[in-house]
């Protein structure tokens, strides 16, 4: 079996920084992810997905983001069952982040504006066929 998570996308809120009863450090975030299926009338929508990472990595990651840096992270589902305050027993579903990449070229600056890579001088190379392939953006799977 296979239990592997591969996400793009948008802090939501500034991660929370935490420790454990046996004092690992880890932190709570929750990532903003396109959907990858259009909506009826053409657009599409966005899944929250909460995220824990622990340890050098969580403390990492409440240094260097905030609310709308851009990270992909790499990890696996886990689905922890809690008790809430009332007794009522809940569960949640989330991703256990194994590892973090900092895709914003500075996250620590002043706004939360991003700048997008200039492509302009990048071209294929001659012997490629990159201008036969013809595919509906629909069919990406991105």
């Amino acid at each position: 079996m296979v239990n592997r998570v591969v996400l793009v996308g948008r802090l939501v809120k500034d991660p929370e920084l935490r420790k454990t009863s046996s004092d690992v450090s880890f932190a709570t975030f929750t990532l903003a992810v396109d959907n990858r299926i259009r909506e009826q009338d053409g657009t599409r929508g966005t899944i929250f997905i909460d995220c824990r990472v622990f340890r050098d990595q969580a403390e990492n990651l409440v240094k260097s983001t905030r609310k709308g840096s851009k990270v992909a992270v790499d990890g696996s589902l886990n689905q922890r069952n809690f008790e809430r305050r009332d007794g009522t027993k809940g569960k949640v579903i989330e991703i256990v982040v194994d590892s973090v990449t900092f895709l914003d070229p500075n996250p620590n600056r002043e706004n939360n504006a991003v700048e997008e890579p200039k492509f302009d001088d990048i071209q294929a190379p001659a012997n490629s066929n990159l201008d036969s392939i013809d595919l509906p953006d629909d069919d990406l799977p991105f």
